[in-house]
């Protein structure tokens, strides 16, 4: 039996998209580079991630996080992300739900920490608030104004770029961006995704683009943009959306309308914000900041029975 039954959690949102954290009794993917352990939980252990995430323990909207042993020992810990389909490379709420997590459990104090990730070494701030600062990976623009034709929608023009994840970028959504609209929104934002794989549009190295993001006006004044944002699988994120504010900020500093140091405040679909910088890297990259707040709302135990039907959950 792959699983260790039971499985400690603690649930969290981050501006209202959940995060769960996978405190112990979790896969052992013993040691070695993180990208690695990541290889083996996919090749070994993935029904395990879909037993934890998925319908009837989860649902497509949660992410799941687990904890591991850092590989340097100034790291505070080592994390993998991974939701109902597969796995992220980078989750910036996550992130902040882990760092609030690992406060609540007494395991972290205030201050600047280094997180392990499969796509590299993020620095986050816990502050005296509790909201954290989330030191991205570095992020650019790799295609400006890719157009797509999209079946039974016309065609789409957007910008691929790397946060983390990877993004399509569309400033002309097919509809305003409200819960109201979220059936529409969801539906054109994976008809756009199919497209881009059907086509042969990629990231680099062919890498796939998972995730679609469309842009407006935000709705409160104070903000810079409103987003909607296509996570792997059929979920839209509920928050601003780290990752997918990074790849915003890397193509506003590529066009020269953004600047270093300059905060962008990024709205989401619920109307929560991320407050965003950046520092100019190398090579037209740049090191994005994101700064939210999460909540702890739930620490509990999940149970796996070997005759249960379901004890890797639901899969739609």
């Amino acid at each position: 039996m792959l699983f260790r039954s039971p499985i400690h959690v603690v649930d969290s949102h981050t501006q209202g998209e959940p995060t769960r954290v996978v405190v112990s009794g979790g896969p052992d993917l013993g040691t070695g580079p993180i990208e690695e352990r990541l290889e083996r939980f996919r090749s070994e252990f993935d029904p395990i991630r879909s037993g934890i995430v998925c319908e009837p323990r989860g649902s497509e909207v949660v992410v799941g996080a687990l904890l591991l042993e850092p590989v340097q020992s100034d790291s505070s810990a080592a994390v993998i992300f991974f939701n109902d389909v597969g796995y992220l490379g980078m989750c910036g709420h996550g992130t902040i739900g882990v760092l609030t997590t690992l406060a609540y459990l007494g395991r972290m104090e205030v201050g600047l920490h280094k997180i392990e990730t499969p796509v590299g070494i993020v620095r986050a701030t816990l502050h005296e608030d509790q909201s954290v600062t989330v030191e991205n990976v570095p992020s650019y623009r790799l295609r400006s104004n890719v157009t797509v034709a999209v079946p039974n929608y016309g065609s789409f023009t957007g910008d691929i770029a790397w946060g983390g994840n990877w993004f399509f970028l569309v400033s002309n959504p097919p509809c305003a961006l409200t819960l109201g609209n979220r059936a529409e929104l969801l539906a054109s934002s994976i008809a756009i995704r199919n497209a881009l794989e059907s086509q042969g549009i990629a990231g680099a190295g062919g890498a796939s683009i998972d995730h679609i993001e469309f842009f407006s006006e935000p709705q409160d004044a104070r903000n810079s943009a409103r987003n909607f944002v296509l996570c792997p699988g059929a979920s839209f994120d509920r928050s601003p959306c780290g990752t997918g504010t990074s790849a915003k900020m890397a193509c506003l500093y590529d066009e020269g309308r953004l600047q270093p140091g300059a905060c962008w405040r990024q709205e989401g679909i619920l109307g929560t914000v991320f407050e965003g910088s950046i520092r100019a890297g190398a090579g037209g990259e740049v090191e994005p900041s994101i700064r939210g707040r999460a909540w702890v709302t739930a620490e509990s135990k999940l149970l796996f029975a070997e005759d249960d039907p379901f004890l890797a959950g639901i899969k739609f």
